[in-house]
């Protein structure tokens, strides 16, 4: 079933899925019966659409692990939905934010551009100036820390933070937890309901093997009360649809942050990404992305000539196994997996495989392979 989801060209090892990942073939074959409906009945069958887009609700709602898909918003990509947390907010001067010195940037931007705007004190944590990262960063909460914004995953390392530590050491301190999970979710199961974080947002072109242009944010029901909306239109009221009402009221869900029309070929195409990772199994599909992890920091552990640069520890890591050759700069190792076929990235100074669920045993010995040889 793999090989007919994931039809790559023959040589092609697809190693990327913490960058933009490839659409499976059931994607793909949704786009392209939505765009040829779209061009010849237009809209026409609208409602089929909606329940699709209903679906897809549903979907990530039990991929967070939140009951509700109320919970639930639409957003273009994991840059929006911070940026609705970080000016939905209402700061104060000497309030501080908590980010580290690990995080994309787009997990790091958006918290240091309120520090002119509004005087808020940004504090980029040392994640490696404490016995652990979760020690660095619950060092630095106080009664001024308003919100703790921390990936789950790091894009560079692949560290892999204890999110149920934060949560609860956030609880206590009386701050805000933000969670970007575009590293995680897709690869490993996620269960907001219990956790507790207060925000969650991650994009669909990585892990959940949907297109770029659609994301997810969840917001506790509590938390979401504390945003004030930047974003108005005709979708995020509470009855939306009902186009001749003059008088309006927000949406009591998450549907009052999107403000207009939902990107229906984008739902269409991560529907069917996420209908296929429910029935692989979310368990399974994260047993096998750690599985693939483990495998390829064991080959590089047993290579001299190769570095780690990941954490080994199975509880440190998820699917991005980072790592160099030792006598070869990696720009040019990455040139050289590139011409051989093996799609994978440049960062942190090392060279970083994301296998998904899919990827086999023989493709990853020849990706490492290939790294040996250039």
């Amino acid at each position: 079933m793999m090989q007919a989801e994931f039809p790559h060209e023959p040589g092609l090892i697809y190693l990327n899925h913490a960058g933009v990942a490839p659409l499976p073939r059931r994607a793909a074959e949704a786009v392209r019966a939505f765009a040829a409906e779209a061009a010849t009945r237009g809209a026409r069958n609208y409602p089929r659409w909606l329940a699709v887009e209903a679906s897809l609700r549903q979907r990530l709602a039990r991929l967070l692990g939140t009951p509700s898909s109320d919970d639930i918003a639409l957003v273009k990509n994991t840059s929006e939905g911070l940026s609705m947390v970080a000016y939905g907010l209402d700061w104060q001067p000497g309030d501080a934010v908590i980010i580290n010195n690990h995080e994309f940037p787009s997990n790091r931007i958006v918290w240091e551009s309120l520090a002119q705007r509004f005087g808020v004190e940004v504090r980029d944590v040392d994640l490696d100036a404490a016995p652990t990262p979760e020690d660095a960063l619950i060092d630095a909460l106080d009664a001024r820390a308003r919100l703790l914004a921390v990936s789950s995953v790091q894009f560079g390392s692949g560290l892999r933070m204890d999110l149920v530590r934060l949560a609860q050491a956030c609880r206590s301190n009386g701050t805000l937890l933000c969670v970007d999970a575009i590293q995680s979710l897709g690869a490993l199961r996620l269960d907001v309901a219990s956790l507790q974080a207060d925000f969650v947002i991650a994009d669909g072109h990585k892990w959940m093997l949907g297109p770029e242009g659609l994301g997810v944010f969840y917001s506790r029901p509590e938390a979401r009360e504390r945003l004030k909306l930047t974003q108005y239109g005709w979708h995020m009221v509470e009855q939306a649809g009902d186009f001749d009402r003059r008088a309006w009221e927000v949406a009591s869900s998450a549907r009052r942050f999107e403000c207009g029309s939902p990107n229906m070929l984008g739902i269409h195409a991560l529907e069917a990404s996420l209908a296929l990772l429910e029935e692989v199994g979310l368990a399974e599909v994260e047993a096998r992305v750690l599985a693939n992890a483990r495998l390829l920091i064991e080959m590089i552990a047993a290579q001299p000539r190769l570095e780690l640069m990941s954490p080994p520890h199975p509880e440190r890591h998820a699917g991005i196994v980072t790592f160099r050759v030792i006598d070869r700069d990696s720009r040019d190792v990455f040139r050289h997996l590139q011409e051989q076929g093996v799609v994978c990235a440049l960062r942190s100074g090392g060279i970083r495989f994301s296998p998904h669920f899919y990827n086999t045993q023989s493709q990853l010995e020849e990706a490492l392979a290939q790294a040996l040889r250039a």
